[in-house]
């Protein structure tokens, strides 16, 4: 039997009652719409207080995902300005409710920029917000200019954000389906990755629809993708950090998918 937290991402109504259709410990979610700008919004009955109190009670821990649209590393100002004042409205939110942690992607540039720009802006990013829980940077499926596809963008992206004041309240959410995608074989990655960042805050469990390298950010429940099963127990018994599934389906499918991944751990 696992120690490991796990949960999934859910609806954000009631967490806490999500969390106990599964059979889980925790909760991910998003504060509003994740391809928007609007937000964040609390909508659990009686708002911020009553959640942080009612999971605190239960015994759920919570975590919120940042919308999709945030790309703190771009070259445009139309993006990256609002991504920045977004992610901080964000991590305020987070802290009011009591959360675990934001989780955040990692971001990319268009193919005219220089990749060092990028890990420039993700510095100025991290040094000027107020980080009151941990900021969860997340890795990526696709793209060539992305920050958090390739292990040696991360190294490139960790090495930027460690000469902000803020830098221990940076942590790293490792996505399996991402990671098989973006060409990073799941066997034995934790230990890479920890070489560069040095902590896994987080495991985003989720099998991939597609092939490895495809650059296909498309989730499958498991057994039913084409991640390798066994590198995938290897990266939850490795990191030992909490788990979310990200698969399809509703409490019944993530109580199986959770299910799977327990087994052998």
């Amino acid at each position: 039997m696992t120690m490991i937290a796990m949960g999934a991402h859910v609806d954000s109504t009631d967490p806490i009652a999500e969390a106990r259709a599964r059979g889980a410990q925790l909760s991910q979610f998003f504060l509003g719409d994740p391809q928007g700008w609007k937000g964040p919004q609390v909508a659990y009955t009686g708002g911020a207080a009553a959640l942080k109190a009612d999971a605190e009670a239960a015994g759920i821990a919570l975590y919120v995902h940042a919308p999709y649209v945030l790309n703190v590393a771009s070259m445009n100002n139309r993006i990256r300005i609002p991504s920045r004042q977004h992610l901080q409205k964000q991590l305020t939110a987070a802290a009011e409710i009591g959360a675990a942690g934001v989780i955040v992607h990692g971001g990319h540039l268009t193919a005219k920029d220089d990749l060092e720009a990028g890990f420039t802006n993700w510095f100025k990013a991290v040094d000027g917000l107020d980080i009151a829980v941990p900021l969860l940077i997340e890795n990526t499926a696709g793209g060539t200019k992305a920050m958090a596809r390739h292990l040696e963008n991360i190294d490139r992206l960790w090495a930027a954000i460690g000469a902000s004041a803020n830098a221990d309240k940076v942590g790293f959410c490792l996505d399996t389906c991402h990671a098989h995608a973006g060409g990073n074989e799941l066997l034995g990655l934790v230990d890479r990755v920890r070489a560069i960042t040095g902590r896994i805050d987080l495991i985003h469990a989720n099998d991939s629809r597609d092939a490895f390298d495809s650059g296909a950010d498309r989730h499958a429940n498991w057994g039913a993708g084409q991640c390798d099963p066994e590198g995938a127990r290897d990266v939850i018994r490795s990191a030992g950090a909490p788990v979310v599934v990200e698969t399809p389906g509703d409490a019944a499918e993530h109580r199986a998918d959770l299910a799977w991944l327990a087994e052998g751990l």
